[in-house]
């Protein structure tokens, strides 16, 4: 089984672990009640998605 020669030091273990970091949520507003949602989401503040209604509103 394969190992490696010689220890990997910090830097280049933190130069490998540099694109771990978080994206921002991409929240856009709901075309009915102007709340923000998550895209192909339904909206959890009225129910809506894509221009009807799939649950009832307020208390999902």
């Amino acid at each position: 089984m394969a190992h490696p020669k010689r220890r990997s030091s910090n830097s280049r273990t933190g130069k490998r672990r540099a694109n771990w970091k978080l994206r921002a949520v991409n929240a856009s507003p709901c075309p009915n009640c102007g709340a923000s949602r998550l895209s192909h989401r339904v909206c959890a503040n009225c129910g809506y998605y894509n221009g009807r209604e799939v649950t009832e509103g307020e208390g999902l």
